[in-house]
């Protein structure tokens, strides 16, 4: 349309198969959305990097002044408003969408020329720019070291060899006389471009835009950004470009960040946990900004032939697969419904479902978690097994996160020990091994150890009720006095919020043992739990935070030196165990009261003496190991800055749904460490302020 036609028109149309210009390419990016207005700039830096709505000459008319607003629409949804092209756009006033969307271009290649002789030499580039026009090869991004060592640019792939043999015959001489030193090509390659009219006044844009890919563990080749700062173009190989592509977009706020959940452990704490994770999907989706997709379960590290012949991992039927039509990117998950009907049925590949059994092990989870296409990717162990733990470090190598309930990984032999230090001392920039839940449970043990240390505190002292189940029993079977008397304040005082359980009538050891079992606080058979190998396990978590303390124990050694209750293993009668221990604890409590005491499982850990011991203390009445309610943690820190008081950390250890929400907390507290802040965080300038400056 001639230019003079257009002063008589307010607003063009430009009708297309899509709905407008979108955020990103929505067959890589299933969260990318229509864009409601961009501004001339942005759609032509956008349809210059592979947005193809609409081609840059097409605009050029309108943009010429006066500006013509353009609104692309779907031509079999005339209803939908479309894209408005315009002069400005929505990225000027909202700093946390300072870039209004990403494109890319595949089917590249890389030109590296690079030598010595290059520096300092006039015309180089110009023989090396005019060799390529003479040659027909079109350069899409060029990068350039202020060295001066090198030069690098983008171009086609079916151009690159063309490109190559012209650079070296042009080059020849230099390159026999080594000022040039190679002219290397790598393919495949993409170009993701960040496109924002708003970037030239938010700080802090490139390195969100880096750190994202970085996070993502993409490798950037080459990095190129135009003087006005409304285009940051990063080259990375295609097999990473969508990878790369969802990164980016979640890191600027223009979708959520998705993350890979794989849970193993479907007990009554895994289950419990992916009931929570269903349930705070949306809010975290909110809050947050993270999107969590629980994409793989397994029931437990047990070897069973029946699930082997079925397929032992419960999987998101993704990639390619269908139910009842296409894949929904944005809510697909396993949920508790999808996968309480998927083992209840006989069928192993049920079409009512989106999850499927698929055949594997331990050793092969992680394949199912991993997606070259999402940047976060965790697995969850909420068993006991010491099978499960041998596989920690493999999982960390293979770059899954791993948030644990399980302390045998850290707790098991030596060499298992060595080898998750050594993944971590590698890879811990790429992967996380979190384990606060395998101390206190949903109580904040770890981490105040580590808040401790790394403000420059000194531990001296470490000690605690670590066992949920003895502090039941030894509570139940010595209550002190006046509990009774503090639960009631404490429900007076809290408005009926707190609902406090009390024992002023002592019972026998079995009886507690019994009541333990049932409230679910210990194994059915007793004798592992008494024999304090939980204990020692988490002492032993304890003590690597500590100067590498476990380098001189395992978990024989402390349980050889404990004060452990069934020292017959022999004895297959647990009755009969039981009628001796009874009397040997009634003995000991009548000990203890004489002196005014009560009997309790403390555990410590001398850290200058270099000493781990699990004991059975008499503690005074008003001691608070005495006072600590019954299925409660209660740890102690002796530090240079806590001396006279130590710093103490009670409550509930015990119960699935506190170990899921623990569990829970630490995804959170990571992703929050991933995900880019909110707005305030990264601060645009303004003209005020630079005329300030100046």
């Amino acid at each position: 349309m001639p230019h003079s036609c257009l002063y008589t028109h307010h607003s063009q149309k430009h009708r297309t198969d899509v709905n407008g210009v979108m955020s990103a390419d929505p067959r890589r990016v299933p969260s990318s959305y229509t864009l409601t207005e961009v501004s001339f700039n942005e759609a032509m830096e956008l349809a210059y990097f592979g947005a193809k709505v609409m081609h840059p000459k097409t605009m050029l008319p309108a943009s010429i002044t006066p500006p013509i607003p353009l609104y692309i629409r779907n031509t079999f949804q005339p209803s939908f408003p479309g894209t408005r092209i315009y002069t400005s756009s929505a990225t000027h006033s909202n700093r946390d969408k300072c870039v209004c969307g990403f494109s890319s271009i595949d089917s590249m290649a890389l030109i590296n020329v690079e030598g010595s002789g290059m520096v300092g030499i006039p015309g180089v580039a110009k023989r090396l720019f005019g060799t390529l026009e003479s040659k027909g090869v079109n350069v899409v991004l060029i990068s350039q070291a202020s060295s001066e060592h090198s030069i690098t640019f983008a171009t086609t792939l079916e151009m690159a060899e063309v490109a190559k043999e012209g650079i070296e015959e042009e080059f020849r001489r230099e390159i026999e006389n080594n000022h040039i030193s190679t002219v290397e090509i790598q393919k495949p390659c993409s170009i993701i471009a960040a496109v924002g009219d708003g970037m030239p006044t938010t700080t802090g844009v490139s390195g969100r835009f880096f750190t994202a890919l970085g996070d993502a563990k993409i490798s950037v080749l080459a990095i190129s950004q135009g003087s006005s700062a409304r285009n940051i173009s990063a080259v990375v190989y295609t097999s990473e470009s969508t990878r790369a592509l969802r990164a980016v977009h979640a890191a600027f706020r223009l979708s959520h960040t998705s993350v890979r959940v794989g849970v193993i452990g479907m007990n009554e704490v895994g289950l419990s946990l992916l009931k929570l994770l269903e349930e705070q999907r949306n809010k975290l989706r909110s809050r947050f900004e993270i999107d969590l997709m629980v994409v793989a379960l397994m029931k437990d590290g047990m070897e069973e032939k029946e699930e082997e012949e079925n397929g032992r991992i419960v999987t998101l039927k993704e990639d390619g697969e269908k139910h009842n039509g296409d894949l929904d990117w944005n809510t697909c998950s396993i949920t508790m419904e999808v996968y309480q009907s998927l083992t209840a049925s006989t069928e192993a590949t049920s079409d009512n479902t989106v999850a499927k059994f698929t055949p594997g092990d331990l050793s092969t989870l992680p394949q199912h978690v991993l997606s070259p296409d999402c940047a976060h990717n965790i697995i969850f162990d909420c068993t006991g097994e010491t099978n499960v733990g041998q596989y920690h470090a493999t999982w960390l190598k293979s770059g899954v996160h791993v948030i644990t309930a399980n302390s045998t990984g850290l707790s098991g032999p030596i060499k298992q020990r060595n080898a998750i230090d050594a993944v971590l001392n590698q890879h811990g920039r790429n992967v996380s091994y979190l384990r606060e839940v395998t101390v206190g449970g949903a109580l904040p043990v770890v981490r105040t150890l580590h808040d401790l240390l790394y403000s420059g505190d000194c531990v001296h002292f470490v000690d605690g009720i670590l066992s949920v189940s003895m502090s039941y029993i030894l509570y139940r079977i010595a209550p002190p006095p006046g509990a009774k008397a503090g639960n009631a304040f404490d429900e007076h005082s809290s408005n009926g919020a707190f609902q406090g359980v009390s024992f002023d009538t002592p019972c026998l050891f079995s009886e507690a043992v019994k009541e333990a079992v049932d409230l679910g606080l210990m194994e059915t058979d007793p004798r592992r739990d008494l024999s304090n190998e939980y204990t020692a396990r988490v002492l032993m978590v304890l003590a690597k935070e500590l100067d590498d303390l476990d380098k001189c124990y395992d978990v024989e050694k402390i349980q050889d030196s404990s004060d452990q209750l069934f020292l017959d293993d022999e004895c297959n009668d647990i009755n009969a165990l039981y009628t001796k221990v009874n009397a040997l604890m009634k003995e000991r409590v009548e000990s203890a009261a004489e002196k005014g005491c009560v009997p309790r499982h403390v555990s410590s850990i001398d850290v200058k003496a270099g000493t781990i011991e699990v004991k059975i203390v008499d503690v005074p009445l008003n001691h608070v190991f005495a006072i600590t309610p019954p299925s409660c943690e209660c740890v102690r820190f002796f530090t240079e800055r806590h001396r006279s008081y130590p710093l103490i950390i009670q409550g509930p250890s015990a119960g699935a749904d506190s170990t899921a929400s623990a569990l829970l907390a630490e995804l959170v507290n990571l992703m929050r460490n991933k995900v880019s802040p909110k707005s305030g965080t990264i601060s645009r300038t303004t003209s005020a302020d630079l005329a300030n400056v100046v």
